[in-house]
């Protein structure tokens, strides 16, 4: 008798332990990673809103580059990416081939990137006085012959490219872009040092009618701002895919971008602890065209992302109540 007290002694001790350790770990905030590019940091925002209110559960940020973020949700340091262009990166791939991220659900349907120009440097703008500079342009094939169109203050004697900030998975495939479409002669890689500095860059261009060729990618708010035509690229291949996304890669092999699956990603260790928040992230649908036009209002208003996704639960209930339960959706509504 005297050894099955004891026995129970210990299994109310050890009970009593897991119990404060599970609430110990519920009162751990969810990390989320501090996404620098608009849309990336507006769909983390709306994600942390309905997780805090309507599950009642503690989240923050954590910065970092892309390719940061992405070895910190391999090991756990952060849960949550809440844009992940899920498998961009060589990161991404073996991470995700060990088992050790995941990416849930399709968020952006019709996610596109690619190099752009604005339209009136292939067709002019009569309205704003502006003529045709590259009318034959359509493909980066073109690009060489309008290297002075696009020409760089610093070295007058080659064009200006605006490559995605150093640090940015894009950033190194676009590198490899310019070398295996033989621009590196031609064009200058220029880095910007932030989204946000990429997009001020951009706009302002395109505000004084100057020809500027850039990366960008859709949902964005530029393209729910301007007019802007996508430049022709050689048909997807795998093979040559690979040779993009390898930095070290010496001879890499034109292509367009492997096409855009935009999901969320989490760590593993996430996906096992929550899996109201699994099946929550799996249904989130955000239409392109709201969300580009709700970047673009965000950018011209200079609001804050979580101000912003604040007023899209609000306004939009028809587009995220169908991600939850509906005693979670009360929950979000009251919170509001």
């Amino acid at each position: 008798m005297k050894k099955l007290k004891n026995l129970l002694g210990s299994l109310l001790v050890l009970t009593a332990l897991a119990q404060t350790a599970m609430a110990t770990e519920a009162g751990k905030p969810i990390h989320f990673g501090d996404i620098t590019w608009e849309s990336g940091s507006l769909i983390t925002e709306l994600l942390r809103l309905i997780v805090e209110k309507g599950y009642g559960l503690p989240t923050d940020t954590l910065p970092g580059s892309t390719v940061s973020l992405e070895a910190a949700l391999a090991k756990d340091d952060i849960q949550v990416i809440g844009e992940e262009w899920a498998g961009r990166s060589p990161a991404w791939v073996k991470a995700e081939s060990e088992g050790k991220v995941f990416g849930l659900g399709d968020t952006v349907k019709g996610a596109t990137e690619g190099w752009w120009v604005p339209e009136y440097v292939i067709k002019g703008d009569a309205e704003r006085g502006i003529k045709p500079l590259a009318p034959e342009l359509k493909s980066v094939a073109d690009l060489a012959r309008y290297k002075d169109v696009f020409r760089d203050p610093e070295d007058p004697s080659r064009g200006r490219f605006l490559n995605s900030p150093t640090g940015w998975t894009s950033e190194i495939v676009n590198s490899q872009k310019l070398k295996a479409y033989g621009l590196t002669d031609s064009f200058v890689n220029f880095r910007t040092g932030s989204g946000a500095a990429l997009d001020a860059e951009v706009a302002s261009s395109i505000r004084r009618g100057k020809p500027v060729l850039f990366y960008y990618w859709s949902p964005t708010p530029l393209l729910g701002r301007f007019k802007l035509v996508k430049l022709e690229e050689p048909a997807f291949n795998a093979d040559a895919w690979k040779t993009l996304a390898d930095a070290n890669h010496p001879h890499p092999v034109g292509t367009r971008s492997l096409p855009a699956h935009l999901a969320i990603g989490v760590s593993a260790p996430f996906k096992a602890q929550y899996p109201q928040l699994v099946a929550f992230f799996e249904q989130v649908d955000l239409p392109i065209d709201l969300l580009n036009s709700t970047l673009a209002q965000m950018s011209e208003k200079r609001l804050a992302p979580r101000q912003v996704a604040l007023a899209f639960l609000k306004e939009q209930p028809q587009v995220w109540e169908p991600w939850v339960p509906v005693t979670v959706a009360a929950k979000v509504k009251a919170g509001l």
